[in-house]
């Protein structure tokens, strides 16, 4: 067996996502020595562009920056990487009830007493996440209380209408990839409070979908790379084991050993918990790790020559209340061409599709499509998908979430350091937990904690 390539560096990075590529950002522009282990064979963790030709590209992961997203729009500006809006123009559609109606604006014409069944249930929901502190949820009042129950649970008893808790319900799968029943009330409130409003996770324009970046937003990792230099970056390495202690790190990974001073592991928790620690970490950590299981998505695309549903004053954003895709939007090019309608499959749904054949899946996905957007949506010239659950460095999307009692047990351990480990990714995040803009600010953080201790 070949002796493994050596690093030395006074940081150890694990991960080249958006949250370990920022860290390591961090440390250059500091002037410590850095070297970042991925596993894969690229950066960009969750962010993942695709060629379709001609130039143009589509985002298999995260691909959306919003409003109040800070650090992610200051990023990208210093890295020369420009945006352009959602295209939301138009009708958009929903599928309700066995009928298609078309409306403009943010809200649906359905009956009036479900909409305002829904409205005070959001309005309950942005007022209790107020009272939930960003640096401690568990330390919320009445924290016990919330962290008991589902946000299913609450729903029950806080709407009055079938209807609104199924749209309600259709949200939080847009959101967190997961059911309502999967997910503690206290986390999203937290998940809610941490992006400012659930407004502004739900919408498009003055929300988090508002704008996409133009090449695709894999290239902002992409360009932190080059910056960063190769000699600095080694992929396709997983790492499988890390030592710890007062002398430092050594981080042992497919072909490489790094040793640092310390070490930033930027991965979900849950991939956190799969790497051996030598000694192991505390229980209370791993237990921790136990309970943030992924999102379940399915991104998928249809490619066609133009984006038909533009000439027919459609913006391409449609609902569903059948699914399995119960959520879409025009994701064309910034020059409009080719036309690509994006369909989510998410949750229980995404749970159940990813299990079938491909071709069954594309045909499932395009007769959603067809029953939204007319027959013509039934014959792209192309087809792509990216089931994040089954990819093995990720194991999900879009991020964690918390179920009952994860939070009040053990929500401290999430961003503590154990001796020179510290903890970095958008799930470490306190401001836009769970998205891009959480993971830039997640690894700004984790690399000044590390530094000020080297």
């Amino acid at each position: 067996m070949a002796e493994p390539r050596s690093h030395e560096a006074d940081l150890v990075v694990v991960g080249a996502g958006l949250a370990g590529m920022t860290a390591a950002r961090e440390a250059v522009a500091s002037g410590a020595s850095v070297v970042v282990v991925e596993a894969r064979d690229r950066v960009g963790g969750r962010v993942l562009n695709h060629d379709i030709g001609g130039g143009a590209v589509v985002e298999l992961g995260g691909q959306w920056i919003g409003p109040t997203q800070d650090r992610l729009a200051a990023l990208a500006g210093e890295l020369g990487v420009g945006t352009f809006p959602t295209h939301d123009e138009g009708e958009n559609v929903i599928d309700y009830a066995g009928s298609l109606r078309r409306y403009t604006g943010t809200i649906p014409r359905i009956n009036p007493l479900v909409l305002l069944d829904v409205q005070r249930a959001q309005h309950k929901l942005n007022r209790l996440a107020r009272r939930v502190p960003l640096e401690a949820p568990w330390r919320a009042s009445d924290a016990a209380r919330l962290d008991a129950q589902t946000a299913a649970t609450w729903m029950r008893r806080n709407l009055v209408t079938r209807a609104g808790r199924a749209l309600l319900e259709l949200g939080i799968e847009a959101v967190w990839a997961a059911e309502p029943e999967e997910m503690s009330l206290l986390h999203v409130l937290f998940y809610i409070r941490s992006a400012g409003s659930l407004e502004i996770l739900f919408d498009t324009a003055g929300g988090a979908q508002q704008d996409r970046f133009v090449g695709g937003s894999q290239l902002v990792p992409l360009r932190l790379a080059e910056r960063l230099g190769g000699e600095r970056l080694v992929l396709g390495a997983p790492v499988r084991r890390i030592e710890h202690g007062p002398d430092g790190v050594a981080i042992h990974a497919d072909g490489t050993l790094a040793r640092g001073r310390r070490a930033i592991v930027a991965l979900a928790p849950t991939l956190a918990g799969r790497i051996a620690y030598d000694p192991p970490l505390p229980g209370y950590r791993d237990q921790l790790t136990q309970r943030m299981p992924l999102g379940t998505v399915g991104k998928c695309m249809a490619i066609y020559d133009e984006p038909f549903w533009r000439a027919e004053g459609l913006s391409g954003q449609a609902t569903s209340d059948t699914g399995p895709v119960k959520l879409t939007y025009d994701n064309s090019p910034p020059g409009g061409a080719p036309g690509v309608l994006l369909g989510f499959l998410e949750g229980r749904h995404a749970r159940e599709l990813g299990r079938l054949p491909a071709d069954k899946r594309r045909s499932a996905v395009l007769d959603c499509f067809v029953r939204l957007f007319g027959p013509r949506a039934g014959r792209p010239d192309a087809y792509v998908e990216r089931l994040w659950a089954d990819e093995e460095w990720s194991r999900g999307c879009y991020g964690c979430h918390m179920p009952t009692g994860a939070w009040t047990s053990y929500g401290p351990a999430l961003r503590e350091p154990i001796g020179p480990l510290h903890w970095a990714g958008a799930e470490c995040a306190t401001v836009w937990n769970g998205y891009m803009d959480g993971a830039v600010r997640s690894g700004e953080q984790a690399a000044r904690e590390a530094l000020e201790r080297i």
